[in-house]
This record gives structure tokens, C-alpha cells and sequence, in this order.
């Protein structure tokens, strides 16, 4: 007799276990992990291409449970291949688009960039995730960090993947200009690598950012959520939509610092618009993304400063603060909703004239 909690299927990656995990807990869901490894061969086609058989699992499990929650593209043939054989006694789910037809699962839940529609889908702004307030808030005094009066930001690397390969040229380019933006006589920046970031970059950050912050030199979850409760704003590289989201839950201001892609990324167009507008973040702004929405938003051509005080004082040290980055920047956006002067805030443009271009 099969039981109601959860089994759920990923290749062990932190991005996708957060998702299927943090689905579970919504649900209310007991659940177990099961890591999906397929044979060679068959590891190297798409799902479209692989036949629907539970010998093609490298490790087999068994199936005790009701709920069945897949994420990423190796857990989808074994999550189909468990509903030809249990049928209606199991209930699926799959968590991004499957790269299958979606008649195969009970349902399917995929983020709006993902562009995918049916009856059985269900679409978020972004990714599901295990993280809570709670959690967030209980490791805030995991990392002992002297403030010396300044500015947290707590800076969250991601790591090569399709989109982005994180070349040396990117990466100095990157750390250079955060170091540029958050000076170290207003700001102290909490390094934080994830599961996806290679020992190089990881010693790369250590080498460009150790004299003046901290770099966290280890994978430590903890360390991620400590980051995440003590900064007072939170730069995220914009390979992981899986960690921008997850920081979103914090409702503080977010940076996403963008490199240059190797391929079209236009399928996050939508998910960095809904950043850039203020649809996502909860009690937060987006700090990149000031501006028009025609062009991609990143740290080395916008920068959003808070003003301190409602004076007019206050609106001009903002202002200078901005403008000492000016090499680095096109466009600076001055706001402060919450203060009376700059309720109708302030834009100071700093782009170059293009042809027929507004500022």
C-alpha cells in the first residue's frame, strides 16, 4: 500500500532539490530524496529521444509513495516510466519544463519564462524554493561579521552553465565592478559561493575581495542564509534564477549583476522585466533595472541610491555618490517613495546622446 508523502526526483544539483523540496513542504508533504543517475548512453540524449523504462536508472529505488515530484531533465523518464506502471495509484509532478509532452505528467509547474502552456500547467513569476523566513532569520548570528558602521551586501555567486561560462574576462570584469560600486569605506561585502561555483572562481573572489570583506571559501548553507539575514542589500549573479528568487523572500533590495551571455538569453527576458518593475520582490525594490526596459539592466551601466534623509542635502550627497561611479555607469536613478521631497524622485541621466535617444 502505497503511502501519502512525496519521492522526490533530481539529480541532487541545490537548485533543483530546493524546488521539489520546498514544493513538498507547501503541500505538507513527508518526503524522501531519491538522486537520479541515468546509464551512459542514455545520460547524453534529451528525454524526447529516451525510451520510457525504469532499467534506464543506474541506481533502482522503490516507489512507496503517492506524490511523485520531479525536477530537471534525468528525473523525467523515470517519473513517467513509475506512472505507466502505477497509473492512477501515483499522482506526478514535474517542476520546469519537462522538454516531453506534458500529457505524461498530473501536472506540471514551470516559471513564466519558461513559455509553456497546457491544462495541466501551472506557471510562477520564479522559481519554487525550500527557504523560509524563519530559517533565514535563525542563522543570522552563524557568521560573526564586524559592520565597522557600514553597509552589508551579501554578494551570491552562481556558476558556469549554458547561458554563461564565466570566463576570466568576465569574472574580473564582474568582481571589479561590484568592488567599484560597494566602496569599502560605506560597504562590506559577505562573499557567498554556491554548489554550481568552481574552486577557481571561488579563489579568484578570495584573491579580488579578502582584504577588505569577507569570502566564504566553502559550500556551507548556512553561511548562504546568515549572508542572506545580515545584508542590508543582496547581489546575485544572474546565471541562478534559482537564487534570485530564493533571496527574494527576504523582501531586500536585490542587484542582478549580469555578464555577458554565450547564447541568446532572451527566455529570462520576462523574469528580469518582472525583477526590474517591482512585481516580484515583496517589500523590497530592484536595484537593477532603473530606466527604460529596451535593453538589459546590469551593474556596470545602472545603480539605484537610496537618499538618507527628506532634504534636499541628502538628494545631492546621493547624487555625488552616484556620480563618483560615473565610468562605470549610464543612467542613475534617485528614489526614496517613503520621504515626502522625493515622492516625485528624482532621475539623473549620465547616457551618452544616441541618435534620437532620450534621457
Amino acid at each position: 500500500m502505497l503511502e501519502l508523502k512525496a519521492l522526490l526526483l533530481t539529480q541532487g544539483m541545490h537548485g533543483m532539490v530546493s524546488q521539489v523540496e520546498g514544493l513538498a513542504r507547501a503541500l505538507g508533504l513527508t518526503y524522501k530524496h531519491q538522486s537520479i543517475a541515468l546509464k551512459p548512453f542514455w545520460n547524453l540524449l534529451p528525454p524526447k529521444l529516451t525510451p520510457i523504462s525504469e532499467n534506464l536508472v543506474k541506481e533502482k529505488f522503490i516507489c512507496d509513495s503517492k506524490v511523485i515530484i520531479s525536477c530537471g531533465r534525468k528525473s523525467v523518464i523515470p517519473s513517467i516510466a513509475l506512472k505507466k506502471r502505477l497509473g492512477k495509484e501515483i499522482f506526478t509532478i514535474h517542476i520546469q519544463d519537462p522538454k516531453v509532452a506534458l500529457k505524461h505528467f498530473d501536472l506540471v509547474i514551470s516559471p513564466e519564462h519558461d513559455d509553456i502552456k497546457g491544462n495541466n500547467v501551472l506557471s510562477t513569476k520564479g522559481a519554487i524554493h525550500y527557504l523560509t523566513k524563519k530559517e533565514i532569520k535563525d542563522n543570522l548570528n552563524y557568521l560573526n561579521v564586524n559592520k565597522e558602521k557600514k553597509k552589508l551586501v551579501a554578494f551570491i555567486i552562481g556558476g558556469p552553465n549554458k547561458y554563461y561560462n564565466y570566463n576570466d574576462q568576465a569574472v574580473h570584469q564582474l568582481f571589479n565592478k561590484i568592488k567599484t560600486l560597494f566602496t569599502p569605506d560605506k560597504y562590506k561585502i559577505i562573499i557567498v559561493p554556491s554548489y554550481r561555483t568552481p574552486e577557481k572562481i571561488i579563489k579568484n573572489a578570495y584573491d579580488t575581495f579578502n582584504f577588505n570583506h569577507l569570502v566564504i571559501k566553502t559550500v556551507d548553507k548556512n553561511a548562504y542564509l546568515s549572508a542572506l539575514s545580515l545584508a542590508d542589500y543582496i547581489v546575485v549573479t544572474a546565471d541562478s534564477t534559482s537564487i534570485i528568487s530564493e533571496s527574494a523572500i527576504t523582501g531586500k533590495p536585490i542587484y542582478v549583476a549580469h555578464m555577458r551571455s554565450v547564447i541568446n538569453i532572451s527566455r529570462y527576458e520576462k523574469f528580469y522585466t518582472d525583477l526590474y518593475e517591482g512585481r516580484f520582490v515583496s517589500g523590497g525594490r530592484v536595484l537593477a533595472g532603473s530606466g527604460d526596459l529596451y535593453r538589459i539592466k546590469t551593474l556596470a551601466n545602472c545603480f539605484v541610491s537610496k537618499i538618507q534623509y527628506d532634504d534636499i542635502d541628502s538628494i545631492y550627497e546621493a547624487a555625488f555618490e552616484c556620480a563618483r561611479t560615473y565610468s562605470y555607469l549610464s543612467l542613475i536613478h534617485i528614489s526614496e517613495p517613503t520621504r515626502l521631497l522625493s515622492i516625485a524622485y528624482g532621475v539623473v541621466s549620465l547616457k551618452k546622446k544616441r541618435g534620437g535617444g532620450g534621457g
